[in-house]
């Protein structure tokens, strides 16, 4: 068997209209300024699984310039990237996500955030294992920089494939 491990991360500012959207889940407060929902866990975690496989990253291949993805739904684009790496026949073992932000409280939602996750990259789950395995931990900035100060929230994901 052959494994591979992928970082991805992604940051974005508070300020955009609409909800406030993690990992698929929407929650009270202010959105993420991005062009798509500004999912951060789903484009970090959509990076992860791209770079492990060696396919090109999530502004490649949605780029911000087109407006077909303006206000996509980050969650649909990662079930598209699992589409892609089933199709260079690799699956996704785990994802570690790792999200720092002040505010809103997120321990409450984590699993659903985990849930969302694991069931967007179904399809590129081992053909005779179980499912993905997610975790999903928040982490505060305590008051230190841009994202301890709420100015918006930071997101990284470690992916492990096999092959």
């Amino acid at each position: 068997m052959r494994i591979r491990v992928g970082l991805g991360f992604d940051i974005h500012p508070f300020g955009a209209d609409g909800d406030l959207v993690l990992g698929g889940v929407r929650l009270e407060g202010p959105a993420l300024a991005g062009h798509s929902d500004g999912d951060a866990v789903a484009h970090a975690v959509a990076d992860a699984v791209l770079s492990a496989c060696g396919l090109p990253d999530l502004g490649t291949l949605f780029p911000a310039t087109d407006d077909q993805w303006r206000d996509a739904d980050s969650i649909g684009l990662l079930h598209d990237v699992a589409k892609r790496v089933r199709g260079e026949h690799w699956w996704v073992v785990n994802v570690d996500v790792v999200i720092a932000a002040e505010r809103p409280r997120l321990a409450e939602h984590v699993r659903a955030m985990a849930e969302n996750v694991a069931e967007a990259l179904g399809p590129a789950k081992e053909p005779l294992g179980g499912g993905v395995a997610v975790s999903v931990k928040p982490k505060r900035g305590e008051g230190l920089g841009a994202i301890g100060r709420a100015e918006g929230i930071a997101v990284w994901a470690v992916a492990l494939l096999g092959s």
